[in-house]
């Protein structure tokens, strides 16, 4: 009986007889990359995409983020996706700092991550003028693969981050910068 389930990869380790010993860094980093929970935050076409992510056809699960989380304290991985109009700016910065750390956010589409076609008054011109965002999604809207990219993306960076990083000056004044405290 032929199985195509693939483990994720172990840390590099030094293995004997009954133990194995690695960093604790490194098996932190393994966890949050298998375990994140997506927030999604999305406003209008984008979100349909986002939507047929989740569904069976491409299955978000199987990259460890099975429970999307409609509670920001509950997640941590905001995925923001959509037309973000000026007056939804701050709710969106509220939804973010409820988050716990470490989180991290994803702009899908040309919307969320440049304010698309829209070059109005009422529309937020990139999310990234009020949060900080660690991984862009282009298109309009993005196909569900170009999501799934974005997602091993964050994976790749929870896996590989350092556990004292948000603590480092250089991420204090990343977060000043946005006048979060």
């Amino acid at each position: 009986m032929a199985t195509d389930i693939k483990l994720a990869e172990a840390p590099a380790s030094y293995d004997g007889p009954g133990f194995s010993a690695t960093s604790f860094d490194k098996i932190i980093g393994l966890a949050r990359a298998n375990s994140l929970w997506p927030l999604p935050f999305a406003t209008s076409c984008c979100g349909i995409e986002f939507m047929s992510t989740m569904a069976s056809t491409y299955d978000l699960a199987r990259f460890g983020s099975e429970r999307p989380s409609f509670s920001p304290r509950q997640a941590d991985m905001l995925l923001v996706a959509g037309t973000i109009a000026k007056k939804m700016g701050p709710i969106l910065k509220q939804v973010y700092l409820q988050m716990a750390e470490p989180r991290w956010v994803i702009a899908i589409g040309a919307c969320a991550s440049s304010g698309g076609i829209f070059d109005t008054y009422s529309v937020l011109q990139g999310i990234d003028r009020i949060i900080p965002v660690d991984v862009y999604v282009p298109g309009c809207p993005p196909r569900p693969e170009q999501i799934l990219d974005g997602v091993m993306q964050v994976q790749e960076l929870a896996r590989n981050e350092s556990l004292r990083r948000r603590n480092t000056e250089e991420y204090q004044k990343l977060l000043n910068s946005y006048s979060i405290q």
